[in-house]
């Protein structure tokens, strides 16, 4: 965090330089003509646009040495693997993630909910304990954290992902001469695991999905519904107002995040307060400020949130994996908080029951919401272990 405070106190002091600047120019312009005056207005003009240049050029070196600097953290470990990787994922830049205590155990890779989310260093530090049994790979997908810049958010799609995903898959591979790796999916990545394994099931051993999310349109509606129930009971009558004016989703257009966040927020707020809710919540200030993100990843963190998001969520409401996905090749398990509300598990387990696959279940965290993985980590790691490594 002290580069994110040196940053600000800079950019602070870059914009005072810049209004003294402004003043004094207005006053030379106001004093005119040739005199002592105006003579010292126009060097102390000098003097603080240099100020304001050089704060500037110092403020840009700051962003430089921290997106450069940017690491994730050792592990003391004699065959250990601790690394932030770039790489050209068909023809974007995009960085992951790879962290365990031995490199020559399974690989397991996590992709993060959003799309535009990024849990590079949320994963790290709450599931820290699947490092001793596989390489954990965390991917920033393309719009989200450090692979802000990896294509334009106009031109991302869900093929963008599934393609993306598929070479980085084969990267995996090849790198840790491996037939097949371990794929868990959270919120949006769940659903994006389910695209992988469907496409290319040869490439994975088997799948999680936690916080799965099943049909896009009706999870909205549902979650709608459910937030103005909630906020009826509580006689929430601001928060009822702004649902209503906003109307009954899904959403299109450039509000969608905002108008999602309306009732996405409320029932956070909800399973976060829920007594049967252990350990509720992320540690977003934590997270953005791991030393895995440098200072422009800090500020792509939240621009995924807002403007991948808009883009790119719109563009799910067509699919139903119960009509599109009932057949996998792939053995899939479904990790559900017995209070989530933001993905309703009455769609998980209407899927669970048409679903083929050579095994399928799901494993219920009676103290979780919509993070089982986090609510109860390590319960998680354990299920994990049981489901992946045990025979």
């Amino acid at each position: 965090m002290f580069q994110v405070s040196l940053f600000l106190t800079l950019t602070v002091l870059t914009i005072l330089a810049l209004m003294t600047t402004l003043v004094l120019g207005v006053r030379v312009l106001i004093a005119g003509g040739v005199s002592k005056t105006n003579i010292r207005l126009v060097v102390s003009l000098k003097k603080a646009a240099f100020f304001c240049l050089a704060l500037t050029f110092l403020n840009l070196g700051v962003v430089y040495v921290s997106q450069i600097t940017a690491s994730t953290p050792p592990i003391n470990a004699e065959n250990s693997i601790a690394e932030l990787v770039k790489l050209d994922l068909n023809g974007r830049k995009q960085w992951i993630s790879l962290r365990g205590h031995d490199k020559n155990k399974p690989v397991l890779l996590f992709l993060a909910g959003g799309p535009g989310g990024t849990q590079m260093a949320a994963v790290r530090h709450e599931l820290s304990e699947l490092e001793k049994h596989f390489v954990v790979v965390n991917w920033d997908q393309p719009g989200s954290g450090k692979s802000y810049y990896a294509e334009k958010t106009g031109n991302i799609t869900a093929q963008t992902y599934i393609e993306d995903g598929h070479a980085l898959t084969e990267y995996l591979k090849e790198r840790f001469s491996q037939e097949k790796i371990y794929l868990i999916g959270e919120s949006w990545g769940s659903a994006l695991g389910i695209f992988l394994v469907s496409r290319y099931p040869e490439s994975y051993h088997a799948m999680i999905g936690t916080g799965q999310m099943i049909d896009f349109a009706e999870t909205e509606r549902l979650d709608y519904a459910m937030a103005l129930e909630i906020a009826s009971k509580n006689g929430d009558d601001a928060l009822i107002k702004k649902l209503r004016a906003n109307g009954v989703p899904p959403y299109y257009g450039k509000d969608v995040t905002w108008k999602s966040a309306v009732y996405l927020n409320y029932l956070s707020r909800y399973m976060a307060n829920h007594p049967g809710i252990q350990n509720p919540g992320y540690n977003t200030f934590r997270d953005v400020g791991s030393q895995e993100y440098g200072l422009l990843d800090k500020i792509n963190y939240f621009r995924g949130i807002i403007n991948t998001f808009n883009h790119v969520y719109q563009q799910l409401y067509t699919i139903d994996l119960r009509k599109d996905y009932a057949k996998l090749d792939v053995p899939v398990y479904f990790f559900m908080g017995r209070y989530d509300i933001n993905a309703p598990t009455v769609l998980v387990e209407e899927y669970g029951r048409i679903l083929d696959a050579p095994e399928k279940g799901i494993v219920w965290f009676e103290h979780s919401g919509h993070s089982p993985w986090i609510n109860e980590r390590d319960k998680f790691v354990r299920e994990v272990i049981s489901c992946f490594l045990e025979d």
